[in-house]
């Protein structure tokens, strides 16, 4: 038959006494072990807010740290200086205003960034840019128009603007005269 080793016994010593569970002793760390406190697991080194699959958001989002999106959100996002991403599950109904956007998901809305505008290949937009800078990885769906300005540049200011529209799936080069 088979007996496992580190089983406890529970036969009682005695025939009136009544069992007694054993339980495993826990040693306490040394004095000279420093205990680990846990720490927040982060994917990057800003602070960066999450909106998960099952949550909706109707109104207005602003703030002063980037934003990870993969749920829905209607309205606005204004995140001037931060990163926008918008996750594979994300479907977004708003205008974006933001340093950096990251597009995985799906969004109808207008995107202003003071640096970079990133489709990516699953990414779909449908909606106008104004950017630095715009990458639109094949695969993505666009349609929109694309409004190329050096960063801190004004919208009525500049003979260097660049506007390209497009309305396909194609990757954009813009040169400036």
């Amino acid at each position: 038959m088979w007996k496992p080793t580190n089983q406890p016994t529970t036969t009682p010593s005695r025939p009136g006494e009544p069992e007694r569970p054993v339980t495993p002793v826990q040693s306490a760390p040394a004095p000279s072990e420093p205990v680990a406190a846990p720490r927040p697991v982060s994917t990057s080194t800003a602070d960066q807010a999450t909106i998960g699959k099952s949550l909706v958001i109707k109104g207005e989002v602003t703030g002063s740290e980037s934003l990870y999106i993969d749920g829905r959100v209607e309205g606005s996002i204004n995140l001037a200086g931060n990163r926008v991403t918008v996750g594979r599950n994300g479907i977004v109904a708003a205008n974006i205003t933001a340093r950096e956007i990251v597009v995985l998901g799906k969004v109808r809305g207008n995107l202003t960034a003071s640096d970079r505008v990133d489709i990516r290949s699953d990414g779909s937009l449908t909606g106008d840019v104004v950017a630095a800078r715009i990458s639109i990885e094949d695969g993505a769906y666009f349609k929109g128009g694309i409004d190329i300005r050096k960063a801190g540049q004004k919208a009525n200011g500049a003979s260097e603007e660049v506007k390209a529209p497009v309305t396909s799936t194609e990757t954009v080069t813009a040169a400036r005269a």
